[in-house]
């Protein structure tokens, strides 16, 4: 769902999707800079002056502490345009969640809400 907000387009988290071809890719925690939780991990990538950036790391901080076995990484998305281009990340936030091997099991462009990424890890443990 796409709302406008003083003139700013704001993608809703609850349009996440699940892309097949993402199904093959598996991130390690080198790769991220980062371990893997050991039940599924939050990856985000964000970028200095994103205002939404900040507000994402409280919400994915507050899930991973509360859901035993998940780890979150943020990812500077200007430092690493190679991961970037190879996820076809074009806008911050977004925010994968990767199950206990590394794969992508979902993806959301913009702010989350707890409450979907709580669904989100669903998939994923």
């Amino acid at each position: 769902m796409r709302q406008v907000r003083q003139g700013r387009q704001r993608v809703e988290c609850s349009n996440v999707t699940d892309e097949p071809r993402e199904k093959a890719v598996r991130l390690t925690g080198e790769q991220l800079g980062g371990a893997l939780g050991r039940r599924a991990t939050l990856v985000y990538f964000s970028t200095a002056f994103c205002q939404p950036c900040r507000a994402t790391r409280r919400v994915l901080a507050e899930v991973a502490a509360m859901v035993e076995g998940v780890s979150h990484v943020e990812i500077d998305a200007e430092a690493r345009l190679d991961l970037v281009r190879a996820l076809d990340i074009t806008a911050t936030p977004t925010t994968l969640v990767l199950d206990a091997e590394g794969r992508i099991v979902r993806r959301a462009a913009g702010q989350p809400r707890r409450a979907d990424v709580i669904a989100a890890l669903g998939r994923a443990v």
